[in-house]
């Protein structure tokens, strides 16, 4: 890799404002230069063709004049009188010669003297005999010079006359180099007005740029809570925009792993401690000792093993692909969960309700919530006690339900029973919080209520699920083990709107 000539010197790289401005005033610049320049151009140009056009037609005119019906005049006589009768305009003078000698000239003030130039004395007497009429452009003391010269000759007469047409074009050249340096004056004052309008402007566009490098800073490895601010609607807003959802994101990740870390740091630590404390006192020559050891070992590597599971669900909960949704037959999801659910525990198995609809939303997810509901509610009830589950629409929400016969829920621990590691039963303790969060990655929520006819029903309530519309399908199958039993969903006071836990998190 090259390197420079002073290593240990860091070149200053001009920021974004100062790159934008300068480029708006090179572009502005080269603008105002290129319209100046043509436009200067042009009116010099149009200055020459303009006198060109003033000695041509006066050329003419002086032409018909001379050699229309003169008898008898000689040629110093025919040009005096073409002289009285053509009035010069402003910029133009006249000059007639006999024998290459100035004769006459035009009264009153004259731009410039053409007898005294010696630039069209030359060209007068170049002249040829007969030479034709032609437009020349001379360099004078007063500037430059369009002009023509006609030869004037009488038959019979050996006098040669010649008449100059003449229009002193640096006057008018000289307004529009004025002009010029008015222009560019303006351009110049112009381009001040526009670097100080485009440095305000480009300061407020990169503000949010600024916010967000500032925020970037700010941001460290324990606290990515710092936003920045946005207010526009130009494109860096919606960048800035961007980044904060990024950075939404990025918490949330951040949040999750670490929650992740300190739960699993917390909860594994108590198994490894258990382990570890009966294999030291584990009496190796005692054949009972052992096999009760090598039990507990077993059942605690087991409870690790699904606490491990639980955990990684619950961090997947952030992520965008945690659910896969499509359209799902209710009917066939509720009658499937309670089929599966049979073989958890010898209890009467019951669907209470059913829709007839079809919903928009990830069966996996929403049939694992149903089974780690129906977990929690064989873990709570007794061989033979009813366990119900249903489904129902209304008012765009859907609701499905685990309702069981056990003790309940205290009302002062209903909102305690979701939080993580909160149970006393069996199970991981994370059986609710994992219903929690497939509840909320659908944009619903899970509540806990008392069952109409005692015990506790978990409501999954899911009012942002889109429902398809009822289209002739075929009945579902009913599971071989459970016996249907219809039924009315539970009131929307026994009902609520977060997820229960597969696993008997909470006391019930």
């Amino acid at each position: 890799m090259a390197r420079g000539l002073y290593p240990g010197v860091r070149r200053r790289v001009p920021g974004v404002r100062v790159r934008i401005l300068v480029t708006m005033l090179l572009l502005s610049a080269a603008g105002m230069a290129v319209a100046g320049g043509v436009f200067t151009v042009v009116q010099r140009r149009q200055v020459r063709d303009d006198a060109i056009r003033t000695v041509t037609a006066d050329s003419h005119e002086f032409r018909q004049f001379i050699d229309g019906d003169r008898a008898g005049a000689d040629v110093a006589t025919l040009l005096e009188a073409a002289l009285e009768r053509q009035v010069p305009t402003e910029h133009e003078t006249f000059l007639a010669l006999v024998d290459e000698r100035p004769r006459f000239v035009p009264t009153g003030r004259r731009p410039v003297r053409l007898e005294d130039e010696p630039a069209v004395m030359a060209v007068v007497r170049s002249l040829a005999a007969d030479a034709p009429t032609k437009v020349r452009t001379v360099d004078t003391s007063g500037g430059p010079v369009v002009f023509t010269a006609l030869q004037v000759r009488v038959s019979g007469r050996p006098e040669v006359g010649t008449l100059v047409v003449a229009v002193a074009v640096g006057p008018a050249t000289a307004r529009v180099e004025a002009a010029a340096r008015q222009y560019a004056l303006l351009s110049a004052l112009s381009l001040i007005a526009v670097g100080t309008a485009g440095w305000v402007v480009a300061g407020r566009l990169l503000l949010p740029l600024r916010r967000l490098r500032s925020a970037a800073e700010d941001l460290s490895a324990r606290d990515l809570s710092r936003r920045v601010p946005v207010s526009g609607r130009d494109d860096v807003s919606a960048l800035a925009r961007t980044v904060n959802a990024m950075l939404d994101r990025l918490q949330t990740s951040f949040e999750v792993q670490q929650t992740f870390l300190d739960d699993a740091g917390h909860e594994l630590r108590t198994p490894l401690t258990i382990v570890r404390g009966h294999l030291e006192v584990l009496d190796t020559a005692d054949r009972q000792d052992v096999d009760q050891t090598r039990d507990l070992v077993l059942d605690e590597l087991d409870r690790m093993s699904r606490l491990v599971d639980d955990l990684i669900v619950l961090a997947k909960a952030g992520r965008p692909d945690f659910v896969r949704t499509r359209p799902t037959d209710l009917d066939q999801l509720v009658i499937d969960a309670v089929e599966k659910a049979a073989a958890l525990g010898r209890r009467r198995w019951t669907v209470d309700a059913l829709t007839g609809r079809t919903a928009v939303l990830d069966p996996q997810r929403i049939t694992q919530a149903l089974l780690q509901l129906a977990v929690n509610a064989v873990q709570h009830t007794t061989q033979g006690e009813e366990i119900g589950v249903g489904a129902a629409v209304g008012s765009g929400t859907v609701q499905l339900w685990v309702r069981d016969s056990g003790p309940g829920v205290p009302p002062d621990e209903a909102d305690r029973i979701f939080e993580r590691f909160s149970g006393t039963g069996e199970g991981s303790g994370l059986g609710l919080s994992i219903v929690t969060s497939i509840a909320a990655a659908h944009g619903g929520t899970v509540s806990v209520g008392d069952a109409p006819a005692g015990g506790a029903v978990f409501t999954i309530r899911l009012p942002g699920v889109a429902l398809v519309p009822a289209a002739s399908t075929a009945p579902p199958t009913a599971p071989a083990r459970a016996p249907a039993r219809a039924g009315a969903a539970p009131a929307a006071g026994d009902a609520g709107g977060t997820t229960g836990s597969g696993d008997g998190t909470g006391p019930r």
